[in-house]
């Protein structure tokens, strides 16, 4: 049985803004005294993560002058040299200052609108700097509390047009990145633009440069609205717009809580890590998660472990799905096909119509079959609990 632990291969990463949460919440102050960027890259150097990933105020507060962000890029650049870790991933942070109360790209003022962009160029240069090739978008200020101040439509042009500005400037700087739009449909504002997967593939097929776009979906931004995160990531894959990901925990229909990943439904994340493993997915596994407040930075430790430690134990119970042969027998049963159908169906002809439209197919003795889905769910469940 493996040990369980990461190796660079795994790809796990975790954002500076993650295991360097103080413990902040809306009902209280810090419960962690913060750390310096360099240190939290030692930290996660310590617990074997792969790679680090940061908004850029993460890493340059907005206020630092030019000789406190080069001595900070310098300390962040040697504690990268001595773990090996990477930065795969960079994004920008359009949501905590007060100029982003009323959204950066979908603003009502095309002032911060033209500060946005400024912004997000910046940090474009800085991702670049450490070695980024994938952008996120996460527009969590791009939205309303009453459509009575925003046109939609109107908001959803600004939208495009600052990607389509943003991926002009990659361009024109020829960085080799792609980027990722983050769905998410509410909080902190009332309801965020593009809320879904869904939403974001679609938004994307209307930009300039739909190529370089893809989305980075998150385990507890759908899961907050009720839907099937499984469901999204497939449709994105399929899509070929799976750029990156996002892994935590969340109950349906509570606030964000960002938990440690399967520390509330190890069955969707069994099911997930499964998806993500039998399709050969090579990007990141980011983390984008908080220890509980009750921690201190050895609890943090513990958290980030744990992520990559259960993503672990998934995989090895997934390669054991897949070999378990009443599970396979079971898999093949519900989806048998003798071929017989294979001419009437798949491409369109007008031949394939009408000898489809004369068979008689004896629905009322297809409703009959029984499908063995409590037993292959039941199989499923062993497997997870570890009796198969």
């Amino acid at each position: 049985m493996s040990n369980f632990q990461p190796l660079p291969e795994h790809k796990f990463t975790f954002g500076l803004w993650t295991v360097g949460s103080v413990g902040r919440d809306p009902f209280g102050g810090p419960v962690r005294d913060p750390k310096s960027s360099a240190d939290l890259v030692r930290l996660l150097g310590e617990v074997g993560a792969y790679g680090v990933n940061y908004h850029d105020s993460d890493l340059i507060p907005v206020d630092a002058t030019p000789a406190e962000a080069a001595a900070i890029k310098k300390d962040f650049r040697k504690a990268l040299d001595e773990t090996g870790l990477v930065v795969p991933m960079a994004t920008t942070d359009l949501f905590r200052d007060a100029v982003f109360k009323d959204g950066a790209f979908t603003s009502n003022d095309p002032k911060v609108r033209a500060y946005a962009l400024q912004k997000t160029m910046k940090a474009m240069d800085l991702g670049v700097e450490f070695g980024a090739k994938v952008y996120v978008f996460w527009g969590g200020r791009e939205g309303t509390e009453s459509d009575a101040t925003k046109n939609p439509v109107e908001a959803g042009k600004r939208f495009r047009e600052a990607l389509n500005f943003l991926c002009g400037y990659a361009k024109d700087q020829k960085y080799d990145l792609k980027f990722a739009l983050e769905p998410k449909p509410n909080e902190p504002r009332g309801d965020i633009y593009l809320a879904t997967v869904g939403h974001a593939l679609a938004f994307i097929n209307t930009l300039d440069h739909p190529e370089m776009v893809g989305v980075n979906p998150e385990v507890a931004h759908e899961t907050m609205a009720g839907l099937n995160f499984l469901h999204g990531v497939a449709q994105a894959w399929d899509a070929g717009k799976l750029f990156h990901i996002d892994l935590n925990d969340q109950n349906p229909s509570r606030y964000d809580q960002d938990f440690r990943f399967g520390a509330v439904n190890p069955k969707n994340a069994f099911l997930l890590v499964k998806f993500l493993e039998d399709v050969k997915y090579n990007g990141s596994r980011h983390f984008d998660a908080h220890a509980y407040r009750t921690e201190d930075y050895e609890g943090v430790k513990d958290f980030a472990r744990g992520c990559m430690r259960t993503y672990l134990i998934l995989k090895e119970k997934a390669a054991r799905w897949n070999a378990d042969p009443d599970i396979q027998a079971l898999v093949a049963e519900i989806n048998a096909d003798d071929g017989s159908l294979a001419p009437l169906t798949g491409a369109y002809s007008t031949e394939k119509a009408a000898a489809l439209k004369s068979r008689d197919l004896q629905p009322a003795s297809l409703a009959l079959r029984g499908l063995p889905y409590e037993r292959l769910d039941q199989l499923t469940i062993e497997v997870l609990l570890g009796v198969r």
